[in-house]
Parts: C-alpha cells; sequence; structure tokens
C-alpha cells in the first residue's frame, strides 16, 4: 500500500503571475529610468509601523500616497495599534488636507467592495474587490505597503512582511508581495525580501 503523499501548495497560474509581476515592476522602472526615484521615507529594516514608539507613548500609523517623487509614507498619530484594516480604512479616504498641500494624492481607485486585510503572524492576506489589471502599480504599492507598515503580529519589520494580495481572477490564490524599503510592492522573491520560513496564521 502506497503512503499517502502531500498535495503541493496551490500557486498562481503563471500566465497572471506574469501579468503580475508586470503591472508591478515596468512602471517602477519607467519612474526611476525618468529620473523620477520613490521616497526614501520607510527605511530599510524599521519596524512595522502602527505600533507604540519605542520609550514613548505615542502610536503612529504610515498610509502610503503618491508624491511627485514617488510613493511617499505619511506618518499619522493614533491613539493606539493600528492594525491593517484600519490603515486600509484610512488609506481608501484619501490624503488629509495638510496632506494634499504637500502634494500628496491617491490613485487607489473606488471599489465595488470593502478593501479588506487579515492579519497573521508576519504577513497579513489583502483582498482586492478589484482586479490589479484595472489598478495602476502605483496602487498596488500603496495598497501593500500600508498594510506591510500596520500593526503586525510577529514582530517582523515591515519589508519582511509578507503581504498576500487576493483578487477576484486569482481562484482564491494569492500574489505574495513585501514592501521594499523605497515603497515599492515586489514580488516575494525580490530585492529586500530574504529567505524567511513562510509564516503561520495566528490561531
Amino acid at each position: 500500500m502506497r503512503s499517502p503523499t502531500r498535495a503541493a501548495p496551490a500557486t498562481a497560474p503563471a500566465s497572471y503571475l506574469a501579468l503580475f509581476v508586470t503591472i508591478l515592476l515596468v512602471p517602477a522602472l519607467f519612474l526611476t529610468g525618468c529620473g523620477i526615484a520613490p521616497t526614501g521615507y520607510v527605511q530599510a529594516g524599521a519596524p512595522a509601523q502602527g505600533i507604540r514608539q519605542p520609550g514613548t507613548d505615542t502610536y503612529t500609523a504610515r498610509i502610503f500616497f503618491l508624491s511627485p517623487l514617488g510613493i511617499h509614507a505619511a506618518a499619522r498619530p493614533a491613539d493606539g495599534p493600528v492594525g491593517p484594516q484600519e490603515a486600509l480604512d484610512l488609506l481608501m479616504k484619501g490624503p488629509t488636507a495638510a496632506e494634499q498641500a504637500r502634494g500628496l494624492v491617491s490613485v487607489v481607485p473606488p471599489m465595488p467592495g470593502r478593501l479588506t486585510a487579515v492579519p497573521a503572524t508576519g504577513a497579513v492576506s489583502v483582498h482586492l474587490p478589484t482586479p490589479v489589471s484595472r489598478m495602476e502599480a502605483a496602487a498596488i504599492h500603496q495598497i501593500a505597503c500600508t498594510a506591510a507598515h500596520a500593526a503586525i503580529p510577529g514582530g517582523r519589520p515591515a519589508t519582511q512582511v509578507d503581504v498576500r494580495m487576493y483578487e477576484p481572477e486569482s481562484q482564491g490564490r494569492p500574489w505574495t508581495v513585501r514592501c521594499s524599503s523605497n515603497g515599492l510592492a515586489l514580488p516575494a522573491a525580490g530585492p529586500d525580501t530574504g529567505q524567511n520560513p513562510t509564516p503561520e496564521a495566528t490561531p
């Protein structure tokens, strides 16, 4: 009698994965080639935001918007830890008047349903009501980096948080990205990701 074998984890179809990578990477290369560099406000290896700052009673949330120089993190004071769902809700409301005065805008489009986030240890699952193909790459960067910089269980640096993007056309199979140190959502095997064990869901 043959021993049972474990089924391989479901992965996104190669054609969809190629499209997803193209949507994310090509515009990023275009911006860099034109001399428009993404912001450096997100420090490599910095702890995830949305939590209390060391040695203080201050909490902050980092909401990512588009500026004339690229992706920019707007720091907002908060009364307590800001989870990924609350952070995305703030993102969907757009920049404040003060942030707009600094040239920040959002290219995240209106969606037919709520943009939702479910945190896990070292990861967050983001469910997109709108397919990635109907959004600008900058919108994906905004969403992924805002989720990654929220309060995520496990204490990983924001650049090492796995952001699992689910869209209507993915058949329940996520694209996993990470927010790079310059605010770009890149495939999990790309720069700034390293080799980390697969995060485990929180109970």
